[in-house]
């Protein structure tokens, strides 16, 4: 009798451990990034290249290279961007830079510009310490290059590796750097035009201009690895 009552506790715990951890809530991170997630998928599978190719180029990309699960940048060239076009979505990947490094990650890219940021506004990936943009919250890591700035002590020191979530939804933009919102706006605003029109952007006619695009990965001179890159297309 002694032995059956035991059980019985041990069965009743163990369903009030169950019931407490089904009620828990996620991490933010969790939440943003589980294969179980409706709708999130790979974009870059640990192994190949396959769905991307260099900006205005058809073939493999010589100066890109998969590394140890990684995306890295190898050598001079041009920027890597997904074969597909995305209007709405969201992005999350990892990123580490070498020192004094600088890359980015640019979106709604349309071929139509002799560069990617001709026409895809771009998210900062820097190492803020030692490249001279990070002196600038308007260009250090996290930022909307030159338009929005990035608050500072987000972004990790060279070595780690950053988590990034970027929204895009219509014409409403999130920059997510380690959990942290870093950066929000609207395309198109009254504000958003005054800036481009302030900045260096306002030469290229088509600068955040397409309402669908490519994403791209920018090729700025350093060693840079992007791994885990993920997207959600939202309605």
């Amino acid at each position: 009798m002694i032995h059956v009552n035991l059980r019985r506790a041990a069965l009743v715990l163990a369903g009030a451990l169950l019931a407490g951890c089904a009620h828990a809530p996620a991490p933010e991170s969790a939440m943003s990034t589980s294969t179980a997630d409706a709708g999130w998928r790979s974009l870059f599978d640990g192994r190949t290249l396959t769905g991307w190719h260099v900006y205005h180029e058809s073939g493999t990309p010589t100066n890109w290279a998969v590394v140890d699960g990684t995306i890295q940048r190898m050598a001079d060239g041009g920027d890597l961007v997904t074969d597909e076009q995305f209007a709405n979505f969201e992005i999350a990947l990892d990123w580490k830079i070498t020192p004094g490094g600088n890359s980015g990650i640019l979106y709604r890219v349309a071929d139509t510009g002799e560069e990617t940021y001709f026409t895809g506004p771009e998210m900062q990936v820097l190492d803020d310490a030692r490249h001279p943009d990070g002196k600038s919250p308007l260009t250090s890591a996290g930022s909307d290059y030159g338009l929005y700035p990035a608050p500072r002590g987000v972004v990790k020191p060279v070595g780690e590796w950053n988590s990034v979530r970027l929204v895009v939804n219509g014409n409403h933009v999130e920059h997510w750097l380690n959990g942290v919102k870093v950066v929000e706006y609207e395309l198109h605003s009254p504000e958003w035009n005054a800036k481009v029109a302030a900045s260096k952007f306002a030469q290229w006619p088509g600068y955040g201009m397409s309402p669908t695009g490519r994403i791209a990965l920018q090729q700025h001179g350093a060693q840079v690895n992007y791994r885990n890159i993920r997207i959600r297309v939202l309605p």
